[in-house]
């Protein structure tokens, strides 16, 4: 980061106050404030890896504090062993233990992954609290005070304060480096919309595990040193909810999701209430969980973005505007942004154009053979056999509820026949049996949903860098991906807007672009024309025939038919759970017993 830029030279100025105010006041309690300040915001920004950048609601996050300080106290009780060298070891016990934790819990949703985590929490306290031989019970422990470096123990405050200030850092580079890597891509796209994620190759538990495991880590190393500076621990303040909640709390008033929400939340909060709680001593016991209540209601009741969701683009447009500021070239640069001279980049697809030699027979690169799904007493699939060739549209369509859909599911990995097979050809001709819909995304199987599912805080180009990151972990790499797949599909002049603001038709082409920058072999599209104006119609008919001309084949189940008789090489009809024809569009609409299906049976006898 070039430290010149204002965005860089802003934030270290105002870092550096946490460590000039104390020096300069060389006040002890003011030493206290701020080594708190330093270490609750450390705290609350490593708890926001999980619930803020990965949606995890989290409110026993303190077992892993707890952790920490009991390692580095015990193997200094026990063994002598430095805290710093104990602080690492019970950071990797913690990381340990929050992916056997995480693991199981990441099957439930909502309130009841919270519940969970406040559950082990409980556990583990108890736990601590009858095991009186090793953590001392209830009574807790207290480290040797053995003054000295080695031993994380100074008689100076401003020692302790460069310490929590250096743990603070550690998070903050952390944090800032997840959302800037394809990681944290990854954990705001699950977050979000989950199946979505998953279309497009993200391993979402895979994800979540990444973000626990860091945070764990991180969460691990300030609870060690803050058993060192407050020379106790003791079961209930060590595994104490309150503080889970306290450190939640703090991000969510800052401002979940980003890098220096976290910090601005403690900084407004802590210094207050523990000011309040000093000033009034034994009078104001408790004033403090009061101060954070009113706080906590006035910004969820105003603010629910916290206060740098609020504030932060005006503040960074005031920032950017100061000596110093990118020019435009730089930020194209650095983001890997297309300059505007440059010319328009080929389509993505296009440099993977594959195409059958003259005078053979077309290469089958889907096939489904057999398929049966059941849904209790609900045979919804029922013995689907369907194969789509390399270079081929193939319409796929049936009267609402004949189970278009259900097998469009499967040929995705959203759904697993009951029995069947289900097999993709690679480019080096060998055939996989994908079973998750990320295994799907990673054979080369892409696609779009009945409903599009946009990543609505996120710009059109950063949902089409989620597809593009498929192939690559380079940022600027999948920016420049998205751009071409952004050309193939129009939406190269809304780049920058973001995908909530994006009309049908926008949504319906994003979709369709996200899954074409997985550079897939096979796009299956679902009702991608529904809902559309004509005008929208006739584009996206001349984007799929782009698609399809680019050498990617085409899938598609579709409504309207006049789309689909100008698109489909081949008509695929599903009629209740089974296949009724299929053929050519000419012979398929001719069919009676389509005409039938469609119209019913005095139609057909008629015609």
């Amino acid at each position: 980061m070039n430290i010149l830029n204002p965005r860089a030279y802003v934030a270290i100025i105002a870092l550096s106050l946490l460590l000039v105010i104390p020096l300069v006041a060389g006040s002890p309690f003011l030493y206290h404030i701020f080594v708190l300040l330093c270490s609750f915001a450390a705290l609350a920004t490593a708890w926001n890896i999980v619930g803020g950048f990965a949606g995890q609601l989290s409110l026993g996050h303190a077992v892993f504090y707890g952790i920490g300080s009991y390692a580095a106290v015990l193997l200094m009780l026990k063994f002598q062993i430095s805290p710093w060298i104990g602080m690492l070891v019970g950071a990797v016990i913690s990381t340990i233990v929050s992916v056997l934790i995480s693991y199981p819990c990441f099957r439930l949703r909502g309130p009841f992954f919270a519940l969970a985590t406040i559950a082990v929490l409980e556990v583990v306290r108890l736990l601590a609290i009858h095991q009186t031989g090793l953590t001392g019970g209830a009574g807790g422990l207290a480290p040797p005070l053995n003054i000295g470096l080695k031993w994380m123990m100074f008689r100076e405050k401003w020692v302790y304060l460069v310490i929590a200030f250096g743990f603070l850092l550690l998070s903050l580079a952390v944090s800032w480096r997840i959302v800037h890597s394809r990681l944290g891509y990854y954990l705001v796209a699950v977050r979000e919309r989950e199946d979505a994620a998953r279309a497009v190759g993200v391993n979402a538990v895979r994800a979540k595990l990444a973000a626990v495991m860091v945070s764990a880590f991180l969460t691990s190393l300030v609870g060690s040193f803050q058993a060192m500076y407050l020379t106790f621990i003791d079961p209930s303040s060590a595994f104490s909810l309150e503080l889970s909640i306290q450190i939640a709390m703090f991000a969510l008033i800052g401002g979940l999701g980003t890098v220096f929400g976290p910090l601005v939340g403690t900084v407004l909060v802590l210094p207050i209430a523990e000011l309040a709680r000093g000033w009034l001593s034994d009078f104001g016991n408790g004033f403090h969980g009061l101060v954070y209540g009113i706080v906590l209601v006035v910004v969820v009741l105003t603010i629910p973005k916290g206060l740098v969701g609020r504030f932060g683009a005006p503040f960074m447009r005031w920032v950017d505007r100061l000596p110093g500021s990118r020019s435009a070239s730089e930020h194209s640069a650095d983001t890997g942004q297309a300059s505007a001279s440059a010319p328009a980049p080929a389509p993505a697809a296009a440099s993977a154009k594959i195409s059958a030699p003259k005078g053979s027979e077309p290469e089958v690169i889907l096939q489904a053979t057999q398929l049966n799904l059941y849904f209790g007493g609900l045979h919804a699939t029922n013995n689907v056999s369907i194969e789509l060739c390399q270079g081929e549209i193939l319409g796929v369509i049936g009267p609402n509820g004949a189970g278009k859909t259900t097998v469009f599911n499967q040929l995705s990995g959203f759904l697993r026949p009951n029995s069947g097979d289900i097999k993709v050809r690679l480019l080096n001709g060998q055939w996989v049996h994908p079973g998750t819909p990320e295994e799907f995304a990673r054979a080369g199987i892409g696609r779009t949903f009945q409903i599009a599912q946009p990543f609505a805080d996120l710009t059109v180009l950063e949902n089409i860098m989620l597809g593009a990151f498929l192939n690559t972990s380079a940022p600027a790499e999948a920016a420049r991906q998205a751009r071409r797949v952004a050309e193939l599909t129009d939406l190269s002049p809304m780049l920058d807007m973001r995908a909530r603001n994006l009309t049908v038709g926008g949504m319906k082409r994003l979709e369709m672009a996200r899954a074409l920058a997985t550079q897939p072999r096979v796009l299956l599209l679902d009702e991608v024309l529904a809902g559309l104006n004509p005008a929208d119609v006739a584009r996206a008919i001349g984007i799929i025939r782009r698609v399809r001309d680019s050498g990617v084949s085409v899938l598609m189940i579709e409504h309207i038919m006049q789309a689909v008789m100008q698109l489909s090489d081949r008509v695929v009809v599903i009629n209740s759970g089974s296949v009724l024809c299929e053929g050519t569009p000419v012979e398929v609409v001719s069919d009676p017993r389509v005409i039938e299906a469609y119209l019913g049976k005095d139609y057909a006898h008629h015609t």
